[in-house]
């Protein structure tokens, strides 16, 4: 390449990036109000997780509840990973479930309960 042809392509390489920047921005438009809710899809507050944090010596414990019932506790020891009770049936048998476990669980509902 020719000195020349290689101070050409310098100065327009230079040159790019100053144009760029004087280029105007497109203007923008606000963002429309999210449409509401469907009818009848109204979220229940009952169905919402309730999260209770206690101490237990060093241990940080998190408890959750839906609907008043206990399924799953958090515990974080002072050292060590962090680790999981969870209750997958829902009969009060807490199953502890690491975090390196895949999570992989078959679907699984209650139908009836007496």
């Amino acid at each position: 390449m020719s000195p020349r042809a290689f101070l050409a392509v310098l100065l327009l390489a230079a040159a790019l990036p100053v144009a760029a920047q004087q280029a105007k921005p497109p203007a923008l438009q606000p963002v429309p109000e999210p449409p509401p809710p469907p009818p009848g899809y109204e979220l229940d507050p009952a169905l919402e997780p309730q999260v209770t944090i206690l101490k237990r010596g060093t241990d940080t414990v998190e408890e959750y509840r839906i609907g008043g019932k206990l399924y799953m506790i958090k515990i974080t020891p002072a050292r060590g990973a962090p680790y999981f009770l969870v209750d997958h049936r829902g009969d009060g048998t807490f199953v502890r479930q690491d975090n390196y476990d895949s999570g992989l669980r078959p679907p699984m509902w209650v139908i009836m309960t007496f």
